[in-house]
């Protein structure tokens, strides 16, 4: 068999997960700006926004579906095939968000059908990033496996970057004030629609490159050996619970980072929610995000770092450091966050140690996880953890830290981000190291 390009795999795999996290991040910018207005019935805009993010949560309920589904065949027949029914999955449920009718036209099918097609986004999502490490990890050169493995984590900033970014460029051109503008401004009339139906176009993109793959040498190899398992679901279960466990809290800080400082704090920073004190914040929309996406050029810029850093000392000492320092960024939130009025550039500083923190942590993971697993199940257990874990760090951190925030204050958030660092704190503890342990031996 013909080996791919080096240069093709690093593309297919960043390309791919960049497109997903595209899909996945508009409607995190949507559900925050769009669908407390047009999905849900008017009243308490606390109410809307909260109904909002429990629709946004939903993706991360189905995401460990969409790990089993795909993850079965990813283990079965492979993992190039499987990595295009993901992208297919994804791209089709947010073509679908952009046609979908609001509220006023059709009442409460409007939320439903946006809950369901959210859903399918969990599910093509779930079985994408797994698929993507492996595509990494399983042709790396060795000694280079953290540092081929951090590509398709840079897809995450990628996708933030061009979905944020083509928020911003609409509401500008549109002359959109989400504080100020009426429910019938061509905004919200029809512009927001344009990301969620522009992301058939780069779907397309996504399928070519990866239509030009081959399977994994990793994989291929396993087949050959016969060690391919007829349930590789119930196979991971029985062999590798304890791996299970342990994955889904080393990312349970990770995930919690990044949705506290880009979901949560969007609605907290722009003035959606009214803290404790009574006392509503106020930076207009388009210019936090256009502090947002100065801060994710950090995230960008360190996901590389993180690569370097866990081959060079290894998976574990690097990750109890990172993982430390998010605990004291946590317990630093009501210093940074004053509930009296926040300063642009002390929201810039907040944001950027954030996402500082979140491409150390992130970039390392599409190794640390594949490393726990054997080829045979590697597919479905690592897509498990990391999307469990996104159940217990993702789907609930807007929601929750919006009702803590709104109940006891900003400081809470923090402590609540440092107790999710604590955990995964523990569960690295719990790892062994696994830089230099060959993917065939595991």
């Amino acid at each position: 068999m013909k080996a791919v390009p080096r240069s093709r795999i690093i593309i297919a795999s960043m390309v791919g997960t960049s497109i997903e996290f595209f899909d996945f991040y508009i409607y995190a910018t949507a559900a925050v700006l769009v669908f407390p207005a047009l999905f849900f019935p008017k009243g308490d805009d606390t109410a809307a926004l909260l109904s909002s993010f429990a629709t946004f949560g939903l993706a991360f309920v189905a995401r460990p579906i969409g790990s089993m589904l795909f993850g079965h065949f990813g283990d079965r027949i492979g993992r190039k095939a499987t990595l295009i029914g993901s992208l297919l999955t994804m791209g089709a449920a947010t073509f679908i968000i952009g046609l979908l009718p609001t509220f006023d036209s059709v009442g409460y099918l409007a939320p439903a059908l946006l809950a369901l097609m959210r859903f399918c986004q969990g599910l093509g999502l779930g079985g994408e990033w797994s698929g993507a490490a492996l595509l990494a990890t399983e042709t790396s050169e060795p000694g280079k496996r953290g540092w081929a493995a951090m590509w398709p984590q840079l897809g995450a900033p990628i996708g933030f970057l061009f979905a944020n970014g083509l928020f911003l460029l609409l509401m500008l051109w549109m002359d959109f004030d989400a504080k100020t503008a009426a429910t019938n401004h061509a905004f919200l009339t029809w512009g927001w629609r344009i990301p969620f139906l522009a992301s058939s176009v780069i779907v397309i993109l996504g399928l070519y490159v990866r239509l030009q793959l081959t399977e994994t040498p990793v994989f291929a190899k396993a087949v050959a050996e016969g060690k391919k398992v007829r349930a590789p679901l119930a196979e991971v279960v029985r062999s590798s619970w304890r791996q299970l466990i342990i994955g889904t809290f080393v990312m349970l800080a990770t995930y919690t980072l990044f949705y506290v400082v880009t979901t949560w704090v969007t609605s907290y920073g722009t003035g959606k929610v009214v803290d404790a004190s009574g006392i509503k914040l106020s930076i207009s929309f388009t210019d936090f995000l256009t502090l947002q996406l100065i801060s994710v050029l950090f995230f960008a810029a360190f996901v590389p770092v993180s690569g370097w850093l866990a081959d060079r000392y290894g998976r574990r000492p690097v990750l109890l450091i990172i993982t430390a320092a998010i605990i004291v960024f946590g317990l630093s939130f009501r210093w940074f966050l004053d509930p009296n009025g926040i300063d642009e550039t002390v929201m810039l500083v907040f944001l950027s140690v954030g996402m500082i923190l979140m491409g150390l942590t992130f970039g390392p993971m599409s190794a640390v996880l594949p490393e726990l697993f054997p080829t045979n199940v590697r597919y479905t257990g690592s897509g498990i953890a990391y999307n469990f874990a996104s159940i217990l760090g993702a789907a609930v951190a807007p929601f929750l830290a919006t009702w803590l925030v709104h109940s006891y204050g900003v400081g809470w958030v923090g402590v609540y981000l440092a107790v999710a660092g604590a955990l995964t704190f523990l569960a690295v503890c719990a790892v062994k190291e696994t830089r230099d342990v060959e993917l065939s031996d595991v």
